[in-house]
């Protein structure tokens, strides 16, 4: 299984989804994660957002795409 890297973090999912239709417009896989049971506590994730994920290897590509506007995570791993 290859390690997956935080991108970035959004205030809410729908930022989230548009940002990995951007990575997978580019040919990168992404995937979301967030804190909030399921969707049934949608509240839940302001707490830490609601994270891309990439694969390691796609990181600086990933990060290109999204550029320079989004909020950064340093050294959290999923």
């Amino acid at each position: 299984m290859p390690a997956l890297v935080a991108v970035a973090s959004f205030a809410t999912h729908i930022e989230a989804d548009l940002a990995c239709s951007a990575l997978d417009a580019a040919g990168i896989d992404a995937m979301i994660t967030a804190d909030d049971a399921g969707g049934q506590r949608p509240h839940m994730s302001f707490s830490q957002g609601v994270v891309v994920m990439v694969r390691e290897e796609d990181e600086a590509a990933a990060r290109e795409v999204l550029g320079e506007g989004q909020v950064r995570l340093e050294g959290r791993e999923g």
